[in-house]
């Protein structure tokens, strides 16, 4: 469920607001097997599922990296900003890893628009973003994003 925005200004305004969640998201290994290939991280605990299956989670995990690089697709899903040029990853405060995504999960994000400030070239947006794992209390992550977005 996205929360929209008539321009990148608006959300000087918008601080406080919750968005979400987004739709729910499947991680299967295939997915865990591309993010291996891409990040050269080939650990058995996501790619040998055999002997995963035996493992401390009893299946595949996705890579907590994987979950993270969601982020880009999950949150984009939150918010609709009309008049945005582009928009620019700052980086992240804070992230923190909570519990492994077990493969064939799915997962969704929801945050809150923690911060927002005018700079020479946009609005630089901070969200408290959590991606939830379906059926589980914990959540796979807890992030502060930082991105600026740059008006048309």
């Amino acid at each position: 469920m996205s929360a929209t925005f008539s321009s990148p200004e608006a959300l000087l305004d918008a601080v406080g607001t919750a968005v979400g969640p987004s739709e729910w998201f499947a991680i299967d290994q295939a997915r865990i097997e591309a993010f291996a290939d891409a990040t050269d991280d080939h650990q058995w605990i996501h790619v040998d599922v055999e002997r995963a299956t035996a493992g401390p989670f009893g299946a595949p995990i996705a890579h907590g990296f994987l979950t993270l690089s969601l982020l880009t697709a999950l949150a984009s899903r939150l918010l609709d900003v009309d008049g945005v040029a582009m928009g620019v990853n700052y980086g992240f405060e804070k992230v923190r890893f909570l519990q492994p995504v077990v493969v064939d999960s799915r997962v969704r994000a929801v945050g809150v628009l923690s911060a927002a400030e005018r700079t020479g070239t946009g609005i630089r947006l901070v969200q408290d973003l959590t991606v939830e794992i379906e059926g589980s209390e914990r959540p796979a992550l807890v992030a502060q994003w930082v991105t600026l977005l740059v008006p048309a």
